[in-house]
């Protein structure tokens, strides 16, 4: 397999195109870019940063990048539970044997660090998350009645990605990827696979994000695939019927499948246009056949299940990187790292806008105490300017238990209680809204 599969489409890493460069940028599009890339924003905002003593491709997250992960990962956890996910753990490392079983040693070495030697056995960072899944699902015997058996983890892998291609957050060597795995009946398969779109729709609404395309990624000439004509065959026919009974429109694409299957890829473009996946959909025959997966059916025979690979967000890395980008670090308000910054106008206020940041605690919102000591009036509100809300507190409205609110969208609302004010933001981080405010 090469190094492009399963990887972001975008063959050139950023930050290649100086002035009137060969990939056929303009200086002022490039100029566009670097303005909105990630790793500038994500810096100035104090959300991640590198360091070569980590390493590289080895970023850390700064305690608003962190709040902002954190958000993303409990909304993630919280709609898989809804959907009937089950979640689990487990550890970063694994046997050789485990990923020679699996088809990734074989497949896709490349990708991978090199194994560490403990004692007479051999571990390795892993690439992926199903083997652990596959393994944790033979743990125990499964009857038809417990089909489908949806299990989710946001887990930690590794990939052995070259120096020349790392960037940001886009391109890691270590992932937090949400991953879900669901082992049903083959009657089962087109339902379970046909879900995942419409749990991915409704996160991309949430977040604010377009796709750009859907794509069934298909084997092509050439690449290291699973030898296995019939399984590919019934692969492609079912992710087939998923899109098509969704009513997607959707291109097929050749050379982009995993070693071991097809997939529906989601596709993002960035400000300049340049592609790469978000989200994924994969129907596994290959791994329940190599670790002998089974269940009881009704007949009281054993039975192999099918394995569907789904990803909501897919890397929570590329998922931020590319929120950065398209929010231009103003996130959505139940996502900011701060939802609301409150600015008393002078010290005589001071002791209500301490007062109303405590409320914002109770109530689990995001709030930030800016008092006069950080400037004027007028630079605080500068300095907030990517904050959702800005709650200014005057003589009046301290006296009356009021609050002036400021929306980042420039909209300056007459005052208001403030117990009203901030039942109707905490009604709109609830509810994962990407609006303001509402119009009642």
């Amino acid at each position: 397999m090469s190094r492009r599969a399963d990887r972001c489409s975008d063959p050139k890493p950023r930050g290649e195109c100086p002035g009137a460069s060969p990939c056929g940028h303009s200086p002022h599009v490039v100029e566009e870019t670097a303005m909105s890339d990630h790793r500038k924003l994500g810096r100035e905002l104090g959300l991640f940063d590198t360091d070569p003593l980590i390493g590289a491709g080895l970023p850390y997250w700064l305690p608003d990048g962190a709040t902002v992960r954190h958000t993303l990962e409990e909304y993630i956890r919280a709609a898989e539970r809804r959907a009937g996910y089950r979640h689990v753990y487990s550890p970063v490392l694994g046997k050789r044997e485990l990923y020679e079983l699996s088809g990734h040693w074989q497949h896709y070495s490349d990708d991978m660090f090199p194994p560490m030697d403990l004692g007479a056995e051999q571990v390795v960072l892993r690439p992926s998350l199903c083997p652990h899944h596959a393994a944790i699902y033979r743990s125990r015997g499964h009857s038809y009645r417990e089909l489908p058996l949806r299990m989710a983890e946001l887990g930690g892998m590794y990939r052995s990605e070259l120096s020349g291609v790392l960037g940001g957050l886009t391109r890691v060597r270590a992932i937090q990827l949400n991953d879900a795995h669901i082992f049903c009946t083959l009657e089962q398969v087109a339902d379970e696979a046909g879900a995942a779109p419409e749990m991915i729709r409704r996160a991309y609404e949430a977040l604010g994000i377009t796709p750009a395309r859907y794509r069934l990624s298909l084997p092509g000439p050439g690449g290291k695939y699973v030898a296995a004509p019939g399984m590919w065959r019934r692969s492609i026919l079912l992710l087939t019927e998923v899109l098509d009974r969704s009513g997607l429109p959707y291109e097929a694409v050749e050379g982009e499948a995993a070693f071991y299957g097809p997939k529906i890829d989601v596709q993002v473009a960035d400000g300049v246009g340049r592609e790469s996946t978000l989200s994924t959909v994969q129907v596994d025959f290959h791994q329940p056949e190599r670790f002998d997966l089974r269940y009881i059916g009704p007949d009281g025979a054993r039975h192999r299940p099918v394995m569907v690979h789904r990803s909501i967000i897919g890397s929570v890395e590329r998922a931020v990187a590319h929120l950065i980008e398209q929010h231009g670090g103003a996130f959505p308000a139940w996502l900011a790292p701060t939802q609301l910054v409150v600015l008393p106008i002078s010290e005589a206020e001071l002791a209500r806008a301490e007062e109303l940041v405590r409320r914002c605690d109770e109530l689990g919102l995001r709030a930030e105490l800016a008092g006069p000591a950080h400037g004027t009036l007028g630079a605080r509100i500068r300095a907030a300017r990517l904050v959702p809300y800005q709650a200014v507190l005057g003589a009046r409205e301290a006296a009356a238990d009021r609050v002036a609110l400021r929306l980042r969208d420039g909209r300056r609302l007459e005052p208001r209680p403030v117990g009203e004010a901030l039942a109707r933001i905490e009604a709109l981080v609830k509810s994962h809204s990407t609006e303001l405010w509402d119009a009642a």
